[in-house]
């Protein structure tokens, strides 16, 4: 090559971006692509300080394949990231009103007294269903927030039994399995009723929790039944012109935060999954959170209401005091005619209702709540609509941004930003006949998250608010269970108030049900007599096996009976007297999942019976 044509081929990279050709040289073609796709998209200033070639090569090859697994990971890719980036930074900056011309309504929804002749209904026709659902974890984050350095599925819901989130959420659709196959028909087997699982994880968690199953054996589930979907992260954003942030220690990293936990519907798009669930004969997908251990308790009535109403998207949804810190579910009505049912941030409802339909903004209605029932992010979708609806638009949910402005001017941020999304948007991409609607359970049966730190929920309980922390998660898991056998007919001690980490909360008798004991209040019904007495809040009752029966019982101390499948245990005219447990105050020498509750558990006496024999037996 003569130096004429050379130079003027070095001259029009550099035009093109300034990449010059030797170093384009030292680049596969589709590191070539890679490097044009940013520079067309205005990020230039990603290759200004790159080195003449056979300078940094291993590091300019590193950056431009965590670009590629960034330009993977986003539907339409890196230039589509900056093209919405762009338009969101733009109307973040005008302030302008993603509400404007909407006016909210209360949406179709239902709410349901648990253990009502209603609910059990519901919940008979939910059973019907089960055997043909798939389920959703969204597990992308640690547990740093609540002051817990591991997965936030590796928590223990309670220190009783030890059993984590994760292990309490498979034994839960195993418990389902077996009774979903014991509802289908003659001509179909128990082995065409596998439950599948698929979890979404991050960066952040996707070699633990991987590591957590196979630990653990996948908790006795099959590991076919296990799908392991990880998240990107997506590139940072440094101002309103959307240019890409490399990290602050290394300018051949893009500085990179997750997207939101609304990525697993794409997640579930590309990875094949729904068209292998629909193959299956599944017909819902049912999404959950990490640390809500109560939702298995209300999964079956919700299924039922879905099944019922025909819904295509049905958010789990607990009542919500005007102004409470939760988003709210609402129909929205354009002024073009326009409609979509969706979650509405709190600080955005109230504004909005001021400014349509209500002077008085988000005020409790006759019954003392708000007639917008407050959204938990449990949803279950019609499985066949939304395979066709992501089809259309690729899983991609509307995004949102939330810069941190330096100033008034929004010219430059604090920090740099970037996009996010939220799985309970999806119903924006649906169309306004689109059947969606809402379920509402209380919150004792159906939602008690775990995502504060002991600090913040100091700060929670003294402004009057749940606190939502391990120590609330514990005894909330606890209280549902007795409350499920009082409601059943047993009798069972009140709670006291117990203080621990600086908050005070009721602390009843410690009843673990596990799922293999019930799935629906007619099995707890079913298996809980009006003879059983727990008769001190301090006493502790762990029942495990679908065999057991609890006839009669006079618990004051601590049970522990663990039934094997085909061993039918009845209790009848059990008294036990022992010492039990403790739940002690903890000290700054305690490990870390002790401190998170603000206690230690002393077992001092146990009566504990094992069955691990099929048979039939009577207790005592």
């Amino acid at each position: 090559m003569d130096g004429e044509h050379a130079n003027k081929k070095r001259k029009t990279a550099s035009s093109s971006g300034g990449l010059d050709d030797a170093n384009r040289e030292i680049l596969s073609a589709k590191e070539v692509e890679m490097v044009d796709t940013l520079l067309a998209c205005g990020q230039e200033h990603l290759f200004a300080h790159w080195p003449a070639a056979g300078d940094a090569d291993d590091d300019k090859h590193r950056f431009l394949a965590q670009a590629a697994v960034c330009d993977a990971g986003y539907p339409g890719g890196l230039a589509q990231y900056v093209r919405n980036a762009k338009k969101l930074l733009a109307d973040s900056k005008e302030g302008a009103n993603p509400f404007d011309g909407w006016t909210p309504s209360v949406p179709d929804g239902i709410v349901v007294s648990y253990a009502s002749a209603e609910h059990q209904r519901l919940e008979q026709a939910g059973m019907q269903e089960v055997g043909c659902a798939a389920f959703v974890l969204v597990a992308g984050g640690l547990g740093e927030r609540l002051g817990y350095s591991g997965i936030k599925v590796a928590l223990p819901v309670e220190r009783t039994t030890d059993a984590s989130y994760l292990q309490l959420y498979v034994h839960s659709i195993l418990a389902l399995q077996t009774r979903a196959a014991g509802e289908m028909p003659a001509k179909r087997s128990a082995k065409d009723v596998g439950i599948p699982l698929a979890i979404m994880t991050s960066d952040d968690t996707h070699a633990a929790t991987l590591e957590l199953l196979e630990r653990h054996d996948y908790f006795g589930a099959k590991r076919s039944q296990v799908t392991l979907i990880k998240q990107e992260k997506v590139p940072c954003l440094t101002d309103n012109d959307a240019r890409l942030a490399v990290a602050a220690t290394d300018p051949y990293k893009l500085q990179t935060k997750p997207h939101g936990h609304g990525d697993v519907h794409a997640l579930l798009h590309t990875s094949g999954l729904l068209s292998r669930w629909s193959a299956a004969g599944k017909r819902w997908v049912v999404f959950f959170q990490d640390t809500n251990s109560l939702v298995f308790r209300v999964v079956p009535g919700a299924l039922g209401v879905s099944a019922e109403k025909g819904f295509v998207f049905n958010s789990l949804c607990v009542p919500r005091k005007a102004k409470e810190a939760i988003g709210a579910i609402a129909e929205l009505t354009h002024v073009d005619g326009r409609k979509m049912t969706v979650n509405v941030e709190y600080n955005q409802l109230d504004p909005l209702l001021r400014a349509t339909i209500n002077a008085e903004g988000d005020v409790n209605n006759d019954q003392g709540a708000s007639p917008f029932p407050g959204n938990i992010n449990q949803l279950i979708v019609s499985l066949e609509e939304y395979k066709t609806q992501l089809a259309k638009t690729g899983g991609q949910i509307e995004e949102f941004v939330n810069p941190k402005y330096a100033d008034a001017t929004k010219t430059a941020f604090k920090s740099p930003t970037r996009l996010e999304c939220m799985m309970q948007d999806y119903p924006k991409s649906l169309s306004g006949a689109a059947a969606v609607g809402f379920t509402v359970f209380d919150n004792w049966v159906g939602y008690s998250p775990v995502k504060n730190s002991p600090a913040d929920g100091v700060g929670k309980f003294q402004g009057g608010n749940p606190t939502h922390t391990a120590t609330s998660g514990e005894m909330e898991a606890y209280g549902c269970g007795a409350k499920l056998m009082a409601l059943a007919g047993a009798s069972m001690a009140g709670a006291e108030e117990a203080s621990f980490n600086g908050i005070t909360l009721p602390a009843g008798p410690r009843v673990v049900l596990h799922p293999s004991f019930a799935c629906t209040f007619d099995e707890i019904r079913g298996k809980v007599g009006k003879g059983v007495c727990v008769k001190t809040p301090g006493s502790v009752l762990v029942v495990e096996g679908a065999g057991v029966k609890l006839e009669s019982l006079e618990l004051d101390g601590a049970l522990v009976i663990r039934a094997c499948p085909g061993a039918n245990v009845t209790v009848h005219g059990l008294k036990v007297c022992n010492k039990g447990w403790r739940w002690v105050p903890c000290g700054d020498d305690a490990g870390e999942v002790d401190k998170l509750r603000g206690f230690v558990v002393e077992r001092d006496e146990t009566k504990e019976l094992v069955f691990d024999k099929p048979g039939v037996y009577t207790v005592p």
